[in-house]
């Protein structure tokens, strides 16, 4: 399942961290990986990549392909380095992954609609990957129409999406509750969960559980 966002810094690798360690304490050998980074921390750590190394228990050149230290679009990032990203590794080691873990989330980088090339956009790699998608909608003003025309670009690319977690990020916004009832019912797929500020782990428990109950393949 690949983690997409409707913006960047809007809680897809705290929501993917979360789902990995709900579904390791179900029994199941889930992991995460984050194929393309970008923005590097004062301690020259990568705070993405090191949140699912850690729900993953993998090495982070296990899970990561491409990382750059601006943290600006991938493409440009890319650019700026020298260097080009391309599908082949990234599938690679997502074919790596699969084969010992199950289910193995993938989590995007940015919103949806971000190029990773001159002629690859992040949806490229999700059709490569063969996964569905699941939509973290961070809770702001505008995240209504953030939602609704993510889902729309996701499956005009053919992708399909399976559910959406709606996470407040930002705790003071007016009629929030307004707006989740206003994507949910036109957003076209099953909210699995409404994460609060600083929820706890079983929030994550009862989103990993309703996905279960109604995903199709775990990948």
């Amino acid at each position: 399942m690949f983690i997409l966002g409707t913006d960047t810094g809007i809680g897809k690798t705290f929501v993917t961290a979360g789902l990995v360690r709900a579904l390791r304490r179900a029994g199941l050998p889930a992991a995460a990986m984050k194929p393309i980074a970008s923005g590097i921390e004062a301690d020259g750590s990568y705070a993405d990549i090191e949140a699912l190394r850690a729900a993953s228990e993998l090495d982070a050149d296990r899970i990561n392909v491409y990382r750059f230290a601006p943290p600006i679009a991938p493409h440009r990032a890319a650019e700026l380095a020298g260097q080009t990203i391309e599908l082949a590794p990234l599938v690679a080691m997502h074919s790596a992954l699969s084969g010992r873990f199950s289910p193995l989330l993938v989590e995007g980088v940015g919103g949806v609609a971000v190029p990773l090339s001159a002629s690859l956009m992040q949806l490229d790699l999700v059709r490569a990957l063969r996964v569905p998608t699941l939509l973290v909608v961070g809770l702001r003003l505008g995240c209504i129409n953030h939602a609704l025309l993510s889902a729309a670009a996701i499956r005009a690319a053919g992708v399909s999406v399976i559910g959406w977690v709606a996470n407040r990020i930002d705790p003071a916004m007016l009629e929030a509750e307004a707006s989740i009832q206003a994507i949910a019912t036109r957003i076209g797929a099953p909210l699995l969960g409404v994460l609060e500020h600083c929820p706890p782990d079983s929030a994550f428990d009862a989103i990993a559980a309703r996905w279960r109950s109604g995903a199709a393949p775990a990948q």
